[in-house]
């Protein structure tokens, strides 16, 4: 299924670096428009260049032409990656199997807006302190409930150190110095 071939007003409005994309980015290949334009294969390059376009694949317009919606589909995924789960334009370059740069201009498409690397940092800290916190309370209430910290520590994969600091953000009721194993009944000999 080929597309349609550039309708424009003003033949000159056809040649202008930004016409050439919005095209290109509609789906039209390069010969499409050096057919529409009367420009020459390497000048419609350079202006596509000129105007900051991400060129695609022969695979990546083979692929857009059989399911327009893809491209649509791919940035409100990548949007919805970026905005409520934090990933960075390198881990959606990844998702998408694209460069950064695709990842941005999909983002951007989708209405997304590109955070700086603070934001991205600070967003990631607070996710990080809510799983942390979420943590505490899953202890604490397994240290209250009898655990030993050697124990909870050793589940977890964590120091003793780390598991008492969680315990304590977690304002879990310590049990006496050195008696952490779990309440048992009177002792022999007592």
């Amino acid at each position: 299924m080929n597309p349609r071939p550039p309708v424009t007003s003003d033949a000159s409005e056809a040649v202008t670096p930004q016409s050439l994309r919005k095209q290109y980015e509609s789906g039209a290949t390069v010969d499409e428009l050096v057919a529409a334009s009367g420009l020459s294969y390497g000048t419609v390059l350079n202006r596509l260049h000129e105007a900051g376009t991400v060129m695609r694949t022969p695979w990546q317009t083979r692929r857009m032409r059989q399911d327009p919606q893809a491209r649509q589909r791919l940035a409100a995924r990548l949007r919805t990656l970026y905005e409520e789960h934090g990933a960075t334009l390198t881990e959606l370059a990844a998702a998408a199997g694209g460069t950064r740069r695709v990842a941005r201009r999909l983002l951007i498409e989708a209405g997304g807006s590109v955070r700086t690397t603070q934001q991205t940092l600070r967003m990631r800290a607070v996710a990080r302190a809510a799983e942390r916190q979420k943590l505490a309370l899953s202890l604490r209430a397994r240290y209250e409930a009898g655990a030993s910290v050697p124990d909870l520590a050793q589940e977890c994969n964590y120091s003793i150190a780390t598991v008492y600091r969680l315990l304590h953000q977690a304002d879990a009721r310590m049990r006496p110095q050195h008696n952490h194993s779990p309440v048992r009944g009177p002792r022999k000999g007592s």
